[in-house]
């Protein structure tokens, strides 16, 4: 006799696994609550027509797909969906069953979409109110805010990784994470309704109580049910953020109480004496921005100190020669530093000057190198980055950084200049740079055009086993690479210079 199939008794942990199931797969109209500021006035009544649309066709999608799954006997398969089954079994393999296939991929990309149009727009909310960084406040040169989507970015990067791409993994925490805020905010509604008691209020609270209950009871089902499948994370999650949103709120609470004006607080009436206070300019020689920074430290005060931290006092002893030429009216402080340390010997000089001029802020100015392109940042303004680190901290100290731009080009025009007497130019290290860089950037593109090439020889040719494909994409990468580079030496650094 063949097996006897039985089914299980229907039991209330089934229902309520039932229930928290398709309470799950409704979700979603939830978003037009987090989009009410960009509907059209009147906001409110524009955002509940469209949620009320959202539900009726969400409601009828849910309900048909139900029915006809049930009656062609369709189940969830790992290897093929629901909707396709459904589909393929109304349709067939015709066109038409390739039209919902799209539009149910269009439909899931609308719904990724989704986190990212609202929860930006939530995280701005959280910042405005001082539970996030303020950075997350503001809109980006886009006019989106742009932290909230890299922070949203990155998180679903991770879970991507984390999870492996398993959706089924996925479902908990969004599960978890919605019904959570659906019974936060219905339990807010009904506290709201109790206190304000406007009219109406009985209608309100008991709609608003019914939908905390229903939200709740799905959140203990769903974490009960998936805690060992994901939801431990969002139940652990959840406090640590929530922890972590009140701590934020505080420390913006104590810096406004630590920055708030009293009523007669002495900086108001401190006295201002712009020329006085002493003004120190690190230099590394004799240049054009140094000159720079000298001129501006010169425009807001007296007391203008250069220093030169070095280990070879005769190097100290020329750049005085010509300091003295140069910039005669500007004392020069070198001081000598055997152990090759640049911020020890500063820092405590600007101790010293400090310790004599009570009273004063000591200002230290920085120049700092503008390059033209963004590697050469590698190559510059390390030093006055450690020294502004060193001194952000330091109290009583104001540091100014005055950037100098090199305009484009004129690098290889002052050595062209250099050598008109020859007629000939010659390439400097930072051309060779560019040119690998280009180099770098043809392989690939040689490497994508051998695959093609090579897949298509495999097709037309026997090749026995031998990687074709993958030896034609080496030879023509390195082609590309070596190509370039000599087309760049000869005369492509010449014609992007000009």
């Amino acid at each position: 006799d063949p097996p006897v199939q039985t089914l299980a008794p229907v039991t209330i942990a089934l229902i309520m696994r039932a229930f928290a199931a398709g309470a799950v797969a409704l979700s979603g109209v939830e978003a037009i609550s987090n989009g009410v500021p960009a509907f059209k006035p009147p906001e409110s009544k524009n955002a509940a027509t469209t949620l009320v649309w959202m539900a009726a066709i969400l409601g009828s999608f849910f309900v048909g797909l139900s029915i006809l799954a049930h009656i062609y006997g369709v189940a969830p398969l790992s290897e093929e969906t629901v909707p396709s089954q459904v589909a393929r079994a109304v349709f067939g393999t015709s066109w038409f069953y390739y039209i919902v296939q799209a539009s149910t991929s269009l439909i899931l990309v609308l719904g990724a979409n989704t986190s990212f149009a609202d929860f930006p727009r939530l995280a701005s909310i959280l910042a405005r109110d001082g539970f996030l960084p303020r950075q997350f406040a503001f809109r980006g040169d886009r006019l989106a805010f742009s932290a909230g989507i890299v922070l949203l970015g990155a998180i679903a990067t991770a879970l991507v990784v984390f999870f492996r791409g398993d959706v089924h993994a996925l479902i908990p925490l969004y599960a978890l994470g919605v019904f959570l805020s659906f019974t936060l905010s219905q339990s807010g509604m009904v506290v709201h309704w109790w206190r304000r008691r406007e009219p109406g209020w009985h209608q309100s609270i008991a709609v608003n109580l019914i939908g905390a209950i229903l939200s709740g009871i799905v959140v203990i089902v769903v974490a009960v049910v998936k805690f060992p499948h994901g939801a431990w994370m969002v139940v652990i999650l959840i406090p640590l953020l929530a922890l972590l949103f009140s701590s934020i709120e505080r420390h913006y609470n104590r810096f406004t109480q630590a920055v708030r004006l009293a009523a007669r607080d002495p900086l108001v009436s401190a006295p201002v004496s712009p020329l006085e206070q002493p003004v120190i300019v690190p230099v590394p020689g004799l240049t054009k921005p140094v000159l720079r920074s000298l001129n501006y430290a010169r425009s807001i005060s007296r007391h203008v100190t250069a220093v030169y931290v070095t280990d070879d006092l005769a190097a100290g002893q020329r750049l005085k020669e010509e300091w003295e030429r140069q910039a005669p009216d500007v004392p020069l402080v070198i001081l000598e530093s055997p152990y090759r340390s640049f911020l020890g010997p500063l820092l405590a000089y600007i101790d010293a000057i400090d310790r004599q001029r009570l009273g004063h802020p000591v200002t230290v100015i920085i120049s700092e190198i503008v390059p033209d392109h963004w590697w050469e940042r590698l190559l510059h303004n390390q030093t006055a980055r450690q020294l502004k680190e060193a001194l952000f901290n330091r109290p009583n100290t104001v540091v100014t950084s005055i950037p100098y731009r090199i305009p484009r080009g004129q690098a290889r025009e002052v050595n062209w200049d250099m050598e008109e007497d020859t007629g000939t130019a010659e390439i400097g290290w930072e051309d060779r740079a560019l040119g690998l860089m280009l180099s770098c950037v043809a392989a690939p593109t040689g490497a994508l055009l051998g695959y093609f090439i090579g897949s298509a020889l495999e097709v037309v040719l026997v090749s026995g086993g031998f990687p074709l494909r993958e030896t034609v994409q080496v030879v023509l990468a390195v082609v590309t690479g070596l190509a370039m580079w000599v087309w760049y030496l000869r005369h492509g650094w010449t014609w992007l210079t000009e």
